[in-house]
This record gives C-alpha cells, structure tokens and sequence, in this order.
C-alpha cells in the first residue's frame, strides 16, 4: 500500500519464524522471489485475525504478502486452512486471466504455497502485495461522501461478482459441501464455540465462558432458516468486509479481496450480510476500548449512503429481486457469528496463542456482539410481523 495508505501497517515480528529456513526455500521455489527477503508483520488490530500475515519485501525491493498457520494446538482440526486460501486465489485468477476484463474478481496473484511445515513450522503461502488502501474505519471519514459512496458501491458490486462465479466454471464444485449453508454454520460453530467458552486462561484460571443467551439464540436460528435454493449454491468468502477490501490508491473501486481464511461453498446473503454489518452495529453497544465503528445512529454525513441503496444494488448485480427477506435472519447470524469468532480470539488469548497485537481487547467483544445480535433478531422479528398485519 502506499505511503498514504489507511490501514495496513506492520512492524516486528510477534509470530517468530525461522527466516534462514525461509530464505532458502524461497530461493529454490519462489520464482521471480529475489533472496534474501525482510520480514515485518502486519498489525491486524480488527477482531478475528488469527493467520499470522507477514510483509515481504525481497533483494530487489519487490513486495509480496506471507500468510502462516498459527503454531500450537488448535481449536479445529479445520481452522486457518492457508492451503484452502491458496486454492480458491489461484482458481479466481485463471478466471481473471481467462474473462479479463469481463467478470472480473479483483484479488491478488498468488505466487506460491508450501504445505511443508519443517520449512517455517508450518504451511504457509506468498501472493502479490497490492498498493492501495484499506480502511480500517468503514465509515472512511478521510475521503470525500461522493468517494465513500462509490467505494462502497464498488464493494458490492465485487461481491455480486463473486457470488456470480459458478464454482463448477473454476475447479471449485468440491471446494464445499453442496448442502444448506447456514445449517452447516449452526451446527460446526456449535461445536467450537462450547469448545471455546470451556478453555481456561492459563493465568487466570478461568474459563472464556459462553456467548450471551447462546442456546436460545441457537434455536431461533435453527427455527428460521432461509431457502437457499432462491441464491444457489456459491463461492463464499467467509469474512467479506471493508477492512478486508484493498481500494486503488486514488480512486473509489476495489482492486483487490483480501483474507479468505473462512472460504467455502454456500450461500451469498452471509457475504452480503457481513459487508453492511456497519448499517446494524450501533456503535453505543460496543463502547471503548472495545469500540467497532457502526453507521446505526450516526448524523448522515457519517454514512456513505443507503442500506437500501447497497441491497438493491447487490440484488441488480447478482440478479434476485429486492428485497431480500431471509437478510433479517443473515443480519443477526453473522454478528452471532462474529460473536463466535471473537471468543475464539479469547481462546486463543487464553491459552497465549493469539497474534494479533490486541487480541485480549478482540476477545472481551464476544459478551457485547451476542447481545447486539439478539436486538438484531428482535428488531427483525417486529419488522417482518407489522408488515404481516
């Protein structure tokens, strides 16, 4: 990113790796990779970062991106899957080679993936480092409200693009289960999530704990499941939000899609869902030092455009009607979800295995997220019956 990137930053490294290690296997297998490379590691401060990330820049002063496996034992035998990362980025750019400019998944290169743990401690791959901006705010105060608006559109419309890629067109028709998508959530999220409340700190002594009225959440969802068939089964990119999004250095569009550690086959509403969180998170809910920036609330210049606007937008680009009503039950999942998410950063904080320089302010989210998604659901539930009446 360039040098007046938002977002982005890095410094030393927290997740030691073996450089010597990986000089030497980058000098045999890393074409067009100029030994020996500097290694810093980003920063990462939103919730949810677990896969070590690391900024490369080699002998030539050529830049590239490293994404680990975090070390010690994990929660899930599937979790941070690098190697699942990899595939899906190399599949999107043979489409982007073979229909650019049409149907075009702005994403990064990927260079090259090693599955062999003894070479850093464990598998990792490098893609192309993109020079652009992130923003780490999603209400993106630094840039003019026309610019917020287009950049937002173009957020969606990338969306729409990638939720278009018919996975059997990519290599990807067994990338994941072919069944319901959030009845596959419901019931592995589950699992981890008991799995997470019961870990101890190993200073404190105390257990995580669970999310907030987690069992009757559980059955609400489970109640009021969408019908999947109306979207179809579609690439999901598992955490598709701004901050994940890497926007040209001067102009409102995404060049590339960042961070696809949680991608599978599924349903698009959860994609669209997490993308306009903001326009449900009222920020009043989740006060510092743990604050997460929402458009709920806030005076309009604060808020790029619409919600409607974004929908109608994604439903146009992907070609559903608008409304969407199964979006009042993916609304609250995914921030039930991000609840989930962020309790397993306070696992792993407990158990001293996070990377993410806050990860203790991460994890004490989870309590206030469970709550903002049963408002989200109660909130919902009232709209969807006074339009009944």
């Amino acid at each position: 990113m360039s040098g007046d990137k938002i977002g982005g930053e890095y410094g030393e490294i927290r997740a030691n790796i073996d450089i010597q290690s990986l000089n030497k296997y980058l000098g045999q297998h890393g074409r067009g990779i100029r030994v020996p490379v500097e290694v810093k590691q980003f920063k990462f401060e939103k919730y949810g970062q677990s896969n070590p990330t690391y900024f490369l820049t080699d002998g030539s002063g050529t830049r590239f991106v490293m994404r680990k496996k975090p070390g010690g034992q994990l929660l899930s035998p599937t979790a941070h899957a690098v190697e699942r990362e990899y595939k899906i980025l190399q599949a999107i750019h043979t489409h982007n080679t073979r229909n650019k400019p049409k149907a075009y998944i702005p994403i990064p290169q990927p260079i090259l993936l090693c599955e062999d743990s003894s070479v850093i401690g464990t598998p990792f791959y490098v893609m192309e480092f993109l020079d652009g901006r992130i923003f780490s705010d999603p209400r993106m105060l630094e840039i003019p409200k026309e610019d917020r608006k287009q950049c937002w559109l173009s957020a969606v419309g990338s969306l729409a693009a990638l939720s278009s890629l018919v996975p059997s067109e990519v290599g990807l028709e067994n990338f994941g289960p072919h069944t319901p998508y959030f009845p596959r959530q419901i019931k592995s999220l589950s699992k981890v999530s008991q799995a997470q409340a019961k870990v101890v700190d190993v200073e404190t002594k105390e257990p995580v704990g669970p999310v907030p009225d987690y069992g009757e959440m559980i059955a609400w969802y489970r109640e009021h499941l969408p019908d999947e068939s109306k979207t179809g089964l579609c690439i999901v990119h598992g955490d598709y939000k701004i901050d994940n999004l890497v926007f040209h250095p001067t102009e409102p569009r995404v060049i590339g899609i960042l961070d696809w550690e949680l991608c599978t086959l599924g349903s698009p509403l959860a994609d669209l869902a997490n993308l306009l969180m903001p326009y449900h998170v009222d920020p009043a809910e989740v006060p510092p030092p743990n604050a997460i920036s929402g458009f709920k609330g806030q005076p309009p210049d604060a808020v790029p455009c619409s919600l409607e606007e974004l929908e109608r937008a994604f439903c146009d680009g992907f070609g559903i009607p608008y409304p969407i009503t199964e979006m009042v039950f993916a609304n609250s999942w995914m921030i039930f979800r991000l609840s989930i998410i962020s309790q397993g950063v306070a696992a792993r904080y407990a158990r001293r295995q996070a990377s993410s320089a806050n990860a203790k302010a991460q994890g004490d989210r989870f309590p206030m997220l469970g709550g903002m998604a049963k408002r989200l659901m109660l909130e919902g539930s009232s709209t969807q019956l006074k339009a009944k009446l």
